[in-house]
């Protein structure tokens, strides 16, 4: 044998790798050569599972496998293929779910946590004064259901719609002060820009402020900003919820902001008696609620607390205009 193995001289190695590649292989169809297990590339496949033949497959026999390493050949044992996944490290997780409320978990019974994440809704809804609010949100709900709709209903009978129309535009072109000074203050010239213009153009071609020609014919849209925005901007939080008699729903910001607002109202210089001023706003607050007659229409029938979607629909309104 050796004789022969220097016959064939340097053609020896290749017979060895021939030998090592019929091993790997298993001989093409031939059963007896495969191992149980068989090294394909840098991954060991199980033999075991059924595969396509012809030949009548033979009987299972539950005997325990042997050992990778006793079916890999000499030549291949010193090749490093890395950690096999019965050696790969287990990482066990220690860190401790954080419980939302309520007494500890039942591990016994598999109790499932949840956990909070910083992506978690934070209640904003600050209302210290409810119990006093609610009195007072049903005191106006009770005024505009018993008072306010009925006159706004016969204010309709003698002031047409596109009248109504004429003086809310009045209304709204004297009143373009607080906005256009709220909107300097906030850093924003665009808005202020657009007061200006919207004055200049609804004074003029718009008669006086009854019509609107700015958006109309220019598309020029009106800021809505307000004092209690600005101290929103500024970094002023908004307080606890609160409803007052005769009233819009606001916040104790809100509050502030309306009573620097009303000093830059041009019509408490030009009519500077209360009495006089109250009719003023009287009419302005009926000509509104003629013109959103149907604004609570079925609103009250679907909702079960109105109180609290109110206050959650006016609160989420201000923090989009202080957003914007």
């Amino acid at each position: 044998m050796r004789r022969r193995d220097r016959d064939f001289g340097g053609t020896g190695s290749m017979w060895l790798w021939v030998g090592l590649a019929v091993i790997l292989t298993g001989c093409g169809t031939s059963g007896a050569l495969k191992s149980d297990r068989s090294v394909t590339g840098l991954s060991i496949v199980d033999a075991r599972a059924p595969q396509a033949s012809t030949a009548a497959a033979p009987a299972f026999v539950d005997e325990p496998a042997p050992p990778v390493s006793d079916t890999i050949p000499d030549a291949l044992k010193d090749i490093n293929f890395g950690p096999r996944p019965d050696e790969m490290p287990v990482e066990v997780a220690t860190e401790t779910p954080v419980l939302l409320a309520g007494p500890a978990p039942d591990f016994a019974a598999g109790s499932a946590l949840v956990q909070r994440t910083e992506t978690d809704p934070v209640d904003e809804e600050y209302d210290p004064w409810e119990p006093f609010n609610e009195k007072m949100f049903t005191l106006n709900r009770n005024l505009d259901r018993f008072v306010l709709k009925p006159a706004a209903r016969a204010y309709m009978v003698v002031m047409p719609e596109p009248w109504q129309v004429l003086i809310a535009n009045g209304f709204d072109n004297i009143n373009f002060v607080p906005r256009f000074v709220n909107s300097l203050l906030q850093g924003k010239w665009g808005g202020a820009g657009r007061e200006i213009g919207r004055f200049l153009i609804n004074s003029t071609a718009g008669i006086g402020g009854l019509f609107d020609p700015a958006k109309d014919y220019w598309g020029i849209q009106k800021s809505r900003e307000d004092f209690g925005q600005t101290l929103g901007v500024w970094g002023s939080g908004p307080g606890p919820y609160l409803v007052l008699p005769l009233m819009e729903p606001l916040t104790v910001r809100d509050g502030i902001g309306k009573f620097v607002d009303s000093f830059m109202d041009p019509l408490s210089y030009v009519l500077p008696f209360f009495w006089t001023r109250l009719g003023m706003k009287a009419g302005d607050t009926l000509n509104d609620r003629a013109l959103n007659y149907d604004l609570f229409q079925g609103f009250e029938e679907s909702v079960i607390d109105m109180y609290s979607a109110v206050r959650h629909g006016y609160l989420q309104h201000r923090q989009q205009l202080i957003k914007e």
